[in-house]
């Protein structure tokens, strides 16, 4: 084979692999069917190489991860205010989100990563939260496997 021929099978490999990558969609809104300050939807199952784009539905929110909950060998991501934010997610488990303003109201969001068991869910569930994000995080915890 040619160097132009190895190009384009490697190349055709990775095809379907792109072609897969999915983008969904949350949106950061004031009041949703779970309340005040949410997101929507706040518990997210994706596969490695997905983006999950948090949409600034209504004013004054942001995205980021939280400390603590993230697969080993990610960093943290944040998102500006007020604008959307696209977070990149490339290694399997648990990502934690929460819109910093609205922390203490419950604001957070969990992203699965990958089928099977998260490696970090352990590690997810010893992170301290305030009260409120607690017990939604603890709910969307309750569904990560």
């Amino acid at each position: 084979m040619t160097s132009v021929q190895l190009l384009l099978a490697a190349a055709l490999l990775a095809a379907p692999a792109i072609a897969s990558a999915k983008q969904i969609e949350v949106k950061m809104l004031n009041t949703g069917k779970d309340g005040a300050m949410v997101f929507e939807p706040a518990f997210i199952k994706a596969g490695p190489g997905d983006t999950v784009k948090f949409i600034a539905t209504d004013p004054g929110h942001n995205a980021q991860t939280i400390a603590g909950m993230l697969p080993d060998g990610e960093t943290e991501q944040k998102g500006p205010m007020g604008k959307d934010f696209v977070l990149n997610v490339k290694s399997p488990g648990l990502y934690g989100i929460k819109c910093l303003p609205h922390y203490s109201m419950g604001m957070v969001a969990l992203v699965q990563v990958g089928t099977g068991a998260s490696a970090n869910l352990a590690a997810a569930k010893a992170v301290k939260l305030p009260p409120l994000a607690k017990k939604r995080m603890d709910s969307y915890l309750s569904e990560a496997k």
